[in-house]
């Protein structure tokens, strides 16, 4: 058996997993458009979310990985037919390059061996698909009826049937108005060179697995099949015969025992920046899975958007912050954008952060860039703590903005 067995300290285990993850990024050379493409495809899906406290999710995680993105790219490469619409782990922007990986869900939700959150209602489902089979691409709001009618079929089933057809991949996305979803025909939206096979299970595994330690450096079986069903004891077997292999090689972090590539290895060997600053969004693909972080960077993070005011700790919408190769402090923040001013609520360093001269600076260095990305021409600061570096924090934000 291939038992190639490394023992990592933590501190090469996160610069890995940094590197892997592009955080901070590399130089892309080329069109910007070009590398936010690159960035997805490598990532493999960046997740899309509708909280607008600052820029939305999908756009600030990629912005942190190409300083040249623009909110523009995403709604461009899906009229080019480069990303689509679908789920990873949750809704996520995909490269239309891995569309075949998506058949497995659809076939399995189709097949009715999967559900989704709502009862299926089949003759709506037909209602919905014959209305644009005959009349092209539709938003939910066009099947909302008047006062007169008496139907059931208002907008919240047809809602849930649109959603139905398109996980079972009948629908996809082309595009959104508003943010809200226009769903027509998958033959009509997939580009005709599109390689439409099923996976064999096999493939698929294979597929999870080197995607998943591509874009993370490191991972565990129960990392690579995050959220994805019925998977986990099939990815386990292909793991163990990739392993026998010499595909992939085993490594342990303290008492954590992961998977990785040997190119990942050759990254131990690459500069990582360590005093470029990234505040990241909590659904960066970096953070996504809390657990992880919490092994591996010694972050306990929450986001707390979803708790009760009284009980949150950091704030709504608190920003990990990356910075010395660490995870160091969150920042809580709030783009007002019609005057222009993006609030810092909340900024909390970790206690264990003790160069906190050179984190402002990082920090300075980082936030106008930030500011400008959410429309915002100024900066107001609200809360620090430690409550004593506020005055020197403010003093660099004023002259950076001078």
């Amino acid at each position: 058996m291939g038992l190639n067995f490394d023992s990592l300290s933590k501190l090469q285990a996160q610069k890995i997993i940094l590197h892997s993850q592009k955080v901070p990024p590399p130089k892309y050379r080329g069109r910007a458009i070009e590398a936010t493409l690159s960035v997805i495809e490598h990532l493999g899906y960046v997740q899309i979310d509708t909280i607008s406290a600052i820029q939305r999710a999908h756009h600030h995680t990629l912005w942190n990985r190409n300083p040249r993105y623009q909110i523009k790219h995403l709604h461009q490469l899906m009229e080019a037919k480069k990303v689509f619409e679908y789920w990873s782990h949750a809704a996520a922007y995909l490269p239309v390059s891995h569309y075949r990986f998506s058949l497995i869900r659809k076939q399995s939700i189709a097949r009715e061996e999967q559900g989704h959150w709502y009862p299926r209602d089949k003759q709506m489902m037909k209602y919905v698909l014959d209305r644009i089979k005959n009349e092209g691409p539709l938003m939910a709001r066009d099947f909302e009826h008047n006062g007169k009618k008496t139907s059931d079929w208002g907008s919240k089933p047809a809602k849930i049937a649109l959603e139905y057809l398109f996980m079972q991949g009948e629908l996809m996305v082309p595009n959104r108005v508003n943010f809200h979803k226009v769903y027509d025909l998958t033959e009509r939206v997939l580009p005709e060179e599109i390689d439409v096979s099923t996976p064999t299970q096999e493939e698929y595994a294979r597929f999870l697995i080197i995607q998943y330690l591509s874009a993370n450096g490191l991972g565990q079986v129960g990392e690579i099949t995050y959220l994805i069903k019925n998977v986990k004891p099939f990815v386990a077997r292909v793991l163990q015969d990739m392993l026998d292999e010499g595909e992939v090689i085993q490594v342990s972090v303290g008492e954590n025992n992961y998977y990785t590539l040997l190119s990942s290895l050759d990254l131990l060997n690459k500069p990582l920046s360590r005093n470029k600053l990234k505040i990241l969004s909590p659904f960066d693909n970096l953070l996504i899975q809390r657990k992880r972080m919490q092994v591996l960077f010694d972050f306990d993070y929450q986001i707390e958007c979803y708790v009760p005011e009284a009980k949150r700790k950091y704030g709504y919408f608190s920003l990990p912050v990356l910075w010395d190769g660490k995870l160091v402090a969150r920042i809580d923040c709030k783009a007002e954008r019609k005057k222009s001013v993006l609030h810092i609520k909340h900024l909390v360093l970790e206690f264990a952060l003790s160069k906190t001269g050179e984190f402002a600076y990082a920090l300075i260095q980082e936030i106008i860039p930030f500011m400008r990305f959410n429309e915002c021409k100024t900066i107001v600061l609200h809360r620090v703590t430690p409550s004593d570096l506020k005055k020197e924090i403010e003093g660099l934000i004023k002259n950076a903005l001078a």
